[in-house]
């Protein structure tokens, strides 16, 4: 939905839920995609949320299926906690395995256990079987569901057992597998579709198949997708058999959440914090990061205080403090958003480091000349201090040059100790370039006090 028909139907919605007007809210959205009445939900409250959930079980049992399957596993969450449990039974039927392991995962240990109870056997063993892997991984994401043959099957027989099998989520590829379930090969439906009836699988198929064992990490999955143009990938055990398949539409997800998360972290915010929330709970979110925000930046004034007698002599020295500061954070922000976009896509590892930091090194020391030249001009028209002006130059070429080393390291050292690159780091930078850039400053205001 577009911006300004998505506020007329937000508004449009609290007022037929305010009136008790419930059918003309299911004629309003009855005939919207399942995505966009998602997208709707996201901006109600949760009282306003459950009326229309509700609304859509009495009316629409599949789309609300196809609604629950939309919305962030946390949000869904909540919402099934309210219901009966043989309306979450009803809808755990429905949903594909992936997300109800994702869902199932944040509900309350008893709730989890009596809904798996209550539901039908194949698809509460799926679920149960992608519960076994660990959050974020192939294993957790991945599809049950798929069309697998044996190699030495033709064409003609392919096609009846796919009919015969029924529609799958992972609908684009038939896997091939030998006597002993072992993935062998993959064909793609276009393949099937012009092959000769009489034509086996095997002589059609390609050999050189990409795959992921369950416990990969879901973004080495997603890059693996994007880097082979893939719609699919099959997951595979230690012996190669084919246990599932993880598909397009679950790794777009991964990688808007995985974007989120990071952004989230680098601006120092809890990955649950929603615009929804009450006051209350976004404070209890966001005190601790502020808590080790502070602590981080406490060190800037330590510094800052150390010089006071220089400050008293020439106070003017105050008056650029700031600009060096938030000039050594901006170009450290900007090193770290690259770093971390690399690592994200597998381009930057600890071992093949030196080239990025070499690289960084020199943009922070030719961005540190060209501004630092600018501001020490600018102050030596301002105040007509010439060594004023070579202070700041030295310091803005200093920082710079901090910032980018800084920049480069932080979230290559976080990545070699299995720590997220996002988390914290700007927070460390932060703490870097504020105090190295005020001990610069200063230390070289006093040295040259005696010539201001």
């Amino acid at each position: 939905m577009r911006v300004k028909s998505l506020r007329i139907v937000i508004s449009s919605t609290r007022r037929f839920i305010n009136m008790g007007a419930l059918t003309r809210l299911w004629n309003l959205v009855k005939n919207f995609h399942a995505a966009d009445i998602s997208s709707l939900m996201s901006h109600l409250t949760f009282r306003e949320r459950l009326i229309l959930f509700n609304i859509l079980f009495e009316k629409e049992k599949e789309k609300t299926g196809e609604v629950l399957s939309e919305l962030e596993p946390e949000d869904a969450a909540l919402i099934l906690q309210e219901l009966q449990l043989n309306q979450i039974t009803e809808l755990f039927q429905i949903i594909p395995s992936d997300d109800a392991a994702s869902i199932l995962d944040l509900l309350p240990e008893d709730l989890k256990e009596s809904i798996l109870a209550a539901m039908e056997d194949k698809p509460s063993e799926d679920v149960k079987e992608l519960l076994h892997y660990e959050e974020e991984t192939a294993g957790r994401i991945m599809s049950p569901n798929f069309y697998a043959l044996d190699e030495n099957t033709n064409v003609s027989d392919a096609i009846t057992a796919m009919q015969l099998e029924g529609d799958v989520e992972s609908a684009f590829y038939l896997y091939v597998i030998d006597d002993k379930n072992r993935l062998v090969g993959i064909v793609s439906l276009r393949q099937v579709l012009f092959a000769r009836p009489n034509t086996r699988l095997k002589d059609i198929m390609a050999k050189d198949v990409i795959s992921v064992h369950p416990e990969t990490d879901q973004e080495k999955v997603a890059r693996h997708v994007a880097d082979y143009n893939l719609v699919a990938i099959p997951v595979v055990d230690s012996e190669s058999t084919l246990i599932g398949v993880v598909t397009v539409d679950d790794v777009i997800d991964v990688i808007e959440d995985e974007a989120t998360e990071d952004m989230y972290k680098m601006a120092s915010l809890d990955t649950r914090d929603r615009i929804q929330d009450s006051p209350f709970k976004s404070i209890k979110k966001r005190i601790p990061f502020l808590i080790f925000s502070l602590l981080t930046a406490s060190l800037a004034p330590v510094v800052v205080n150390y010089f006071e007698g220089t400050i008293e002599q020439f106070v003017k020295l105050v008056v650029f403090l700031p600009l060096v500061m938030a000039l050594g954070g901006v170009a450290g922000n900007q090193t770290i958003a690259i770093i971390i976009r690399e690592i994200a896509i597998g381009q930057a590892e600890w071992v093949g480091a030196r080239t990025a930091l070499f690289k960084e090194i020199l943009v922070g020391i030719g961005n540190g000349i060209i501004i630092g030249a600018i501001l020490g001009g600018f102050s030596y028209v301002l105040l007509k201090n010439p060594y004023l002006g070579l202070i700041l130059g030295l310091t803005i070429i200093i920082n710079l040059f901090i910032a980018a080393l800084v920049g480069t390291l932080i979230p290559l050292v976080l990545k070699l100790l299995r720590l997220d690159p996002a988390l914290g780091s700007v927070n460390l930078l932060t703490m870097c370039t504020d105090s190295i850039g005020a001990l610069t400053f200063l230390g070289l205001g006093t040295l040259f006090l005696s010539k201001l």
